[in-house]
């Protein structure tokens, strides 16, 4: 356990350029999707009156003071500013931990309705994982090597343990075709209530012509939530990365549900940007050059 660790932290292992580059880069990702994230939840909060179903803190306190006045904006706005400021570490090292509860307000004011949403759950995981990082390291490469292994380590066990959770909620008949065919269904009927005209794309229509495909579908799409793991070893990173982003994009095709924000991390942290941001300062003057005889031959 103790070399998994120091493998999955690298805190003895000296720090590049490049490596800083891409945290920099990474965090700059995660304060776009936070500012964007709650400024959408504001706005439709404002179309909220009454509490059906409480989720997290709104189940403790009465969160209704967030509906009927314009706190969801104005709270939207304190946490752009909280987290462009700290982008830049002009603010307390706490800073993070606050706009973590803040944002926590804004979710369960949002989805307070009777559903839930998890598309941003992952940019809330890698920003508790900053807030501890920046919190209880005081030398910026430990908190920079904490968070990045901080984040791989809880992105490979959120997939694994949807994994697990399938396995126990349905066992292993849980990848049953059949399966398949009722969420579609139900998927069809909510975009044909929506939009007044709904068709099935060419992996649709393979699904719904054979059980077994659609078995097969299910199935590699566990295997691949199982293999989550793998984003613990840099080694396999890219592979469990490439695999999980198209796992997602065939839940989008087969099912309709998005999920462009865990696509997007997953772009940023599944491979080695680091290695080519350190090719790039190495070998600046023959990027630059390459770089410009392909200009040459677009324009």
């Amino acid at each position: 356990m103790e070399r998994f660790f120091a493998s999955l932290f690298k805190f003895d292992r000296d720090e590049t350029t490049g490596e800083m580059i891409h945290f920099k880069l990474f965090e700059l990702y995660m304060v776009y999707h936070i500012i964007w994230t709650v400024w959408y939840w504001g706005m439709y909060t404002l179309r909220i009156s009454d509490v059906v179903l409480p989720l997290g803190i709104a189940q403790y306190i009465d969160i209704t003071f967030m509906y009927g006045n314009s706190l969801p904006l104005v709270n939207a706005a304190l946490i752009s500013v909280l987290v462009f400021l700290t982008w830049f570490r002009l603010t307390p090292a706490w800073t993070y931990m606050l706009v973590l509860v803040l944002m926590h307000i804004q979710y369960v004011a949002r989805y307070s309705l009777g559903e839930i949403s998890h598309g941003a759950h992952m940019t809330a995981m890698t920003l508790f994982c900053f807030a501890l990082g920046l919190l209880f390291f005081r030398s910026s490469k430990e908190s920079r090597r904490f968070i990045m292994g901080a984040v791989f380590f809880f992105v490979g066990l959120s997939y694994v343990s949807a994994g697990v959770s399938k396995l126990i909620g349905t066992g292993p008949f849980w990848i049953d075709g059949r399966h398949l065919w009722l969420w579609m269904g139900e998927k069809g009927i909510d975009i044909l209530s929506r939009e007044g005209a709904f068709g099935n794309n060419w992996l649709q229509e393979l699904a719904w012509t054979s059980r077994g495909m659609a078995t097969l579908i299910l199935l590699s799409g566990l295997l691949i939530e199982l293999g989550g793991f793998l984003f613990w070893f840099e080694r396999f990173r890219p592979h469990i990365a490439t695999l999980t982003i198209g796992m997602h994009l065939g839940i989008m095709a087969t099912m309709n549900i998005r999920f462009d924000a865990s696509i997007a991390q997953l772009i940023v942290i599944g491979y080695p940007w680091a290695l080519l941001f350190n090719y790039m300062l190495i070998n600046r003057e023959a990027v630059r050059t390459k770089t410009e005889h392909l200009l040459q031959k677009v324009i």
